[in-house]
């Protein structure tokens, strides 16, 4: 029997800081690029450090958050049954509950990070810093919880069609002179990482094709060819 009783309104707990002003480049998966820096800031209501008590003795939380960018101008997610997921080459559908698309009926998303720290900022309250976010910046956090590992590790899960696809990186190389005006190593080191996972569609295969994304406020524009990623600018924005 349906259960009509209760309040289906859930209310943003938190939001993220993140390097990544637009989804194009962002990791598709948690802690696939785990030099990447998050912070957690909590709404006024929930800026009580009584609330994190406990939390420091974990190395990582999960979070439940919201696919914001993927909401149309009625606030409604989009969303299909079917999907065709990266990991398949994107040639391939697969069931939207079968999948992690961010196209679902209730666009929730859920990560895995590592605590990095957690303090109290003025003006901001508690604040919990993480490693391996995948977020676009601002994104509304519904829930915080602490990664339990005897009952959130299934060492002989398996992983569907996952499991017998491999995933290669691209060498990264970059153009002459690029990083001539930039002198901050962990940018230098994410951006890398970023990269070689290959931040492009996986229906998209133009050598000739020159892509752009934001991160940390630059601007990176790059080309693929066969296994190699060039980075051929990176401009201050």
């Amino acid at each position: 029997m349906e259960n009509t009783g209760g309040n289906d309104v859930i209310k943003r707990i938190a939001y993220i800081r993140t390097d990544f002003p637009e989804k194009f480049g962002i990791p598709r998966q948690a802690s696939v690029v785990p030099e990447l820096r998050g912070k957690i800031v909590f709404e006024p209501e929930y800026r009580n450090m009584d609330m994190l008590k406990g939390l420091e003795e974990f190395s990582h939380l999960w979070i439940i958050w919201q696919f914001s960018e993927n909401l149309d101008s009625l606030g409604q997610s989009r969303w299909t049954p079917t999907v065709r997921p990266p990991r398949l080459g994107g040639n391939e559908r697969k069931g939207v509950f079968a999948t992690r698309s961010p196209f679902r009926p209730n666009p929730l998303g859920l990560s895995a990070v590592k605590i990095e720290k957690i303090v109290f900022e003025q003006g901001l309250g508690p604040v919990v810093y993480v490693l391996g976010a995948d977020m676009v910046d601002k994104t509304p956090i519904y829930d915080i919880k602490p990664y339990i590992p005897y009952a959130d590790s299934i060492p002989d899960a398996k992983g569907g069609f996952t499991d017998n696809k491999e995933y290669k990186k691209l060498k990264v190389e970059f153009e002459t002179g690029v990083f001539d005006a930039v002198n901050e190593d962990d940018l230098i080191i994410g951006l890398k990482k970023i990269l070689e996972n290959d931040p492009r569609p996986h229906y998209q295969n133009d050598p000739e094709r020159v892509y752009g994304m934001s991160y940390a406020g630059y601007e990176i524009k790059f080309r693929v060819e066969d296994d190699v990623l060039k980075v051929i600018r990176l401009d201050k924005k």
